[in-house]
């Protein structure tokens, strides 16, 4: 869309209100509303004005004023808000240089797609994310210095057989056993068909909606691919779409990682492709019907998966779930439709159109637009660089004699580890300037200061085991 479509839709829709939001580096879309008379041709190219010191790991104080410059590509009506109001998804500027600001992440993934372009390799980069969640009845926490706990609840959940509901009906999901179990074990079919139409009233392409593996209402919704840039975008979409759908309906959904203590917990395995003038390149007559450039850009994944932790694993909790056995994979392998190898080549179908790259490491915490420029950039780095990913595993990596996995390297087993790797290995990130060092040395400030928050915390369990030391 144009400004003067972005116009003529706002009218047409008769929109009061006109949001703009944007996404921080935590991955949280930011927003601040004006009036439609307020919405002109002029604010695409203008922007507006906002206080960046107050968002967290932007601007200091002493130089806080931003520009919020909205995209009229982004323009959709917001389902969830009660006044006719008209959503945009924002670049930010500095008001002074009119340069994009470094530490936006939809700044750093559309530097993403223009190095793509630079490097003749491909003129598109698909990403095809399939995000994991969990619905909850009941949630409720408390950290303090004299106490630490935390309460989840879910009708499905196989705690809750003996619960006195009156009456109690059972379908219950066991651990483990959540994977495609139809009504009445599956209690939020409904639910996520909310979600899935009013994902697609909001232009989103949905391929598939289902329960997933863990009990206590984990779920799945699968996004057609698309660009980097625009799939990044979507992505803010949908969870917005599923936190607002699950709390309209007395519910409430989270991407956190493993919420809940010995089941599955919530993996984001993103999809991967490169094309030029409308060909796909990944496929061949390799292993697995990939490319060259296919096997290459899996060598650039797996030199640099330590490092792309930091970016696709990005909290505490994430560490929770990278552990074997709960199909997140931890192993630095590539396999064909082995699920415990980080880079897996999907065999559903064999034609090129559909030949890509999965790699199985993230959650649903990343923030997608570093998340998908930080894999571009280290496939990128494979194929330039033409790193030989070794010969794949086709067996059961969480089932191996002790001499064999001891051959195997890891994925970092902590926010720290992954931080640590990230500091030693980002050369490949500041190519084009995607990233800078001073977004590299900002973020890693920022997260080492969440790995300490937790790090200096008595945890729950820890009476359990040395309260009578």
């Amino acid at each position: 869309m144009t400004p003067k479509e972005v116009l003529a839709l706002a009218k047409a829709k008769d929109v009061k209100i006109i949001d703009l939001k944007f996404c921080d580096i935590h991955g949280s879309w930011q927003h601040f509303a004006i009036p439609f008379t307020a919405l002109n041709e002029e604010l695409f190219e203008d922007g507006l004005g906002f206080d960046g010191s107050s968002i967290r790991g932007w601007q200091s104080i002493e130089a806080s004023d931003m520009l919020v410059m909205p995209d009229p590509r982004t323009a959709f009506i917001d389902p969830f808000v009660e006044v006719p109001t008209l959503g945009l998804i924002c670049d930010i500027e500095d008001p002074i240089t009119r340069e994009p600001y470094s530490r936006s992440p939809r700044g750093v993934a559309k530097k993403a797609e223009e190095y793509l372009k630079a490097t003749g390799f491909a003129d598109a980069a698909y990403f095809g994310p399939e995000a994991e969640f969990f619905i909850f009845e009941d949630v409720r926490y408390q950290s303090g210095a004299n106490e630490s706990f935390y309460a989840v609840d879910s009708s499905e959940g196989i705690w809750n057989t003996g619960r006195e509901e009156f009456p109690n009906q059972a379908y219950k999901i066991r651990h483990k056993e959540g994977y495609l179990p139809v009504p009445p074990a599956d209690k939020h079919m409904d639910l996520r068909n909310e979600m899935v139409l009013t994902m697609q009233d909001l232009g989103l392409t949905v391929e598939a909606q289902h329960h997933e593996v863990a009990t206590g209402g984990q779920c799945e919704i699968d996004l057609r691919f698309d660009t980097l840039l625009k799939m990044a975008d979507q992505m803010c979409i949908y969870k917005y779409v599923v936190k607002n759908v699950a709390y309209r309906a007395g519910k409430t959904a989270t991407f956190m990682p493993k919420p809940l203590f010995g089941d599955n917990g919530s993996g984001m395995h993103t999809h991967q492709s490169l094309w030029k003038k409308n060909k796909p390149l990944m496929a061949g007559d390799g292993y697995a019907n990939l490319s060259q450039m296919g096997l290459w850009y899996i060598g650039g994944l797996l030199k640099h998966a330590p490092a792309l932790c930091a970016f696709c694993n990005p909290t505490n909790n994430s560490y929770k779930r990278l552990v074997p056995g709960y199909e997140a994979p931890v192993t630095l392998a590539y396999s064909a439709r082995n699920r415990s190898a980080i880079c897996r080549i999907p065999m559903y179908n064999a034609s090129p159109k559909a030949t890509r790259v999965e790699f199985r490491c993230p959650d649903p915490s990343a923030n997608p637009y570093l998340a998908f420029a930080a894999l571009l950039m280290a496939g990128l780095d494979g194929i330039e660089n033409k790193i030989d990913p070794g010969s794949p595993v086709d067996k059961n990596l969480y089932d191996l004699p002790p001499e064999e996995a001891a051959k195997l390297s890891y994925v970092p087993d902590s926010l720290r580890g992954a931080l640590e790797a990230l500091k030693a290995d980002h050369e490949f990130l500041l190519k084009g300037e995607v990233f800078t060092e001073d977004f590299i040395n900002n973020y890693i400030k920022l997260k080492m200061a969440e790995y300490n928050e937790i790090r200096l915390r008595p945890h729950p369990h820890e009476y359990s085991l040395y309260f009578d030391a």
